[in-house]
Order: structure tokens, then sequence, then C-alpha cells
């Protein structure tokens, strides 16, 4: 459910905490707990959609040294593999994050909590941002936290 997922991140810039979002969360999600060898992700987020809480910010990360957002709309994630954690209620995910013309290989723990209609997924992973070709030489640190919560629906 797009309304209701979260798709957020933590960099440091000057050496100041920064935090923002995506939204436009659009794909569509396979997802059995039962069942995690069967599960597939397949989920985009609107890259224009880019907020930390300031204009001026937001509008240079939508610039072609950044997101490029003109040429390259969505950021994607596709599971190549979704395996059973350690823990009841944790899975890890193995997949494929394309940010702009870059595709690399991530995996990352998350956990599934059963909701009303669907399962509430949370997981979070860090990134290196100029593996993606974002920002450049800019001030802002290398690594940053994304993190996800994303509300799936019972088929």
């Amino acid at each position: 459910m797009p309304g209701e997922s979260k798709v957020g991140f933590k960099i440091r810039n000057f050496g100041f905490g920064v935090t923002g979002k995506f939204s436009g969360l659009t794909g569509k999600i396979v997802f059995d707990p039962a069942s995690a060898a069967n599960a597939s992700v397949n989920v985009s987020v609107d890259a224009n959609s880019v907020d930390t809480d300031n204009n001026t910010r937001d509008n240079h990360l939508r610039k072609e040294e950044y997101f490029d957002v003109k040429n390259y709309p969505r950021i994607q994630f596709v599971s190549s593999r979704i395996t059973n954690g350690k823990r009841n209620g944790e899975f890890i995910i193995n997949g494929k994050l394309t940010i702009k013309k870059v595709t690399r290989d991530i995996s990352f723990p998350f956990t599934a909590k059963a909701l009303a209609k669907g399962y509430l997924l949370k997981g979070e992973f860090n990134i290196n941002r100029r593996d993606f070709g974002v920002g450049g030489g800019s001030t802002i640190s290398d690594n940053l936290l994304v993190s996800l919560e994303i509300v799936t629906k019972k088929s």
C-alpha cells in the first residue's frame, strides 16, 4: 500500500545528520512468511519525490550530479532471493538496487509482522552513494542508511 509505506534515509552532511524520504512507492510484492522461497519483490520509488524538509536541497538533489530525475525518474529494487532469517519473523532479502544507470547487488535483513490485511515489512541497509554515481565530490558522507517500512496486502 503506497500511502502507508515509508522509504527513508539518513546521511551526514558537513558533520550533521540529514534525514529524508521518498514517496510514490509502486510495484509488486508477493510474500507469505510460510514460503519465503516463493516470495518476490519488484518495487520502485519516484526519485523526484526526494524530501529532506529543505526545498533548496531537494531541488539540488534532483539535478544530474545527484539523482538526475530528468533521465532516471525511478529508483528500483528487484529481489533475486528471499530466505528465512535466524529468528521467527526475520528474513534475508537479496536483490538488485538500481539508482540512475547503476545496478548493484544488495542484501539485508527484514522483519515481517502480520497485519489484518497484509504484512508490515521493516528493514534497513547501508549503501555507498558513490557506487551509484550520486553526489560526485560533494561534502556529504559516502555512506547512507536506507530504512524501509513497507505495508503489503494479502492476495
